[in-house]
């Protein structure tokens, strides 16, 4: 059922839910384009089956909804895991498109058919592939986002064996977005990276914004496996979120780098520092006082 509709600031406001599309279609009639970021991004193992639900089935839905309101083209927010890991330490494009079966995660294996449900759609599309945004306003959080509030309240014992991770500010993954709408070209797939660092990097980065020191211990390979399946035994017995999620864990061993030329030549995508973008989203947690 669709809440009541309110007015704020010049915009329409409507409530629906992706596991109800269809009651969707008389919101979209009389507009050109649609942008569909919205997505179940957890690790929970109590979600799993609603990741599939929303991010997939969800996606197809509101696309034939779109289509039927005679919308002219959606750009769909993807996840830059579909891409894979690096290769040797090399920053992959849009070329890679690894099976489901080595997908680190559910979530991630969710978002690769999600690409091809929104590939299938009726509607003109292009898919965006983000990385891992970072900045203010991420209040469930995502997973990127509690690690930072985790290290920003030293809650952060030990370093990861190894791996590295590209982050990019959330704000320009929004503008890009919208220039999407006009500059992309349907069927394509664009990656949107700012910058790639190693675990090690990025909490000595944390470390200096937050004030908290960097563990100096180095927790072992064996050990984190352990920890992460005890953590996913606990959460399917309490249906709980994850306090060391073994999809994490699993991502934590390889290089998530990419290279986003692609988007920077076709869709003007200009990526800002990583070291603002973790200041904002640190000073917006204490702001806020968020709570996870």
């Amino acid at each position: 059922m669709r809440s009541p509709r309110t007015q704020l600031t010049g915009c329409e406001t409507v409530y629906g839910d992706l596991e109800e599309p269809g009651d969707l279609v008389r919101a979209l009639e009389g507009c050109r384009y649609v942008v569909h970021c919205a997505a179940v991004y957890s690790f929970a193992p109590s979600e799993r089956a609603k990741a599939y639900r929303v991010n997939v089935a969800g996606t197809a839905g509101l696309l034939d909804a779109a289509f039927i309101a005679g919308v002219e083209r959606a750009v769909v927010t993807s996840s830059a895991s579909t891409v894979g890991p690096s290769r040797d330490g090399k920053p992959v494009d849009e070329n890679s498109m690894p099976a489901d079966h080595d997908a680190p995660s559910d979530y991630h294996a969710s978002k690769r058919a999600q690409e091809r449900a929104a590939l299938r759609a009726r509607v003109p599309v292009v898919l965006l592939l983000p990385t891992a945004p970072v900045g203010p306003g991420d209040a469930a959080p995502t997973p990127t986002g509690q690690m930072v509030l985790d290290f920003a309240r030293g809650r952060m014992f030990a370093r990861p064996p190894r791996g590295g991770m590209n982050l990019v500010p959330v704000e320009d993954v929004a503008q890009t977005h919208v220039r999407a709408l006009t500059s992309g070209r349907a069927g394509e797939r664009y990656l949107l990276g700012g910058e790639n660092m190693s675990l090690d990097s990025l909490w000595e980065l944390l470390a200096e914004l937050t004030a908290q020191p960097v563990p100096r211990a180095r927790i072992p390979e064996p050990l984190l496996f352990a920890l992460g399946y005890a953590d996913e035994l606990r959460c399917r017995l309490t249906r709980g979120r994850p306090v060391i999620p073994l999809e994490g864990v699993r991502m934590a061993q390889d290089l998530m780098y990419v290279d986003s030329a692609k988007a920077m030549s076709e869709l003007g995508f200009r990526p800002s520092g990583v070291r603002d973008a973790l200041k904002r989203a640190i000073a917006w947690y204490r702001r806020e006082r968020v709570a996870a």
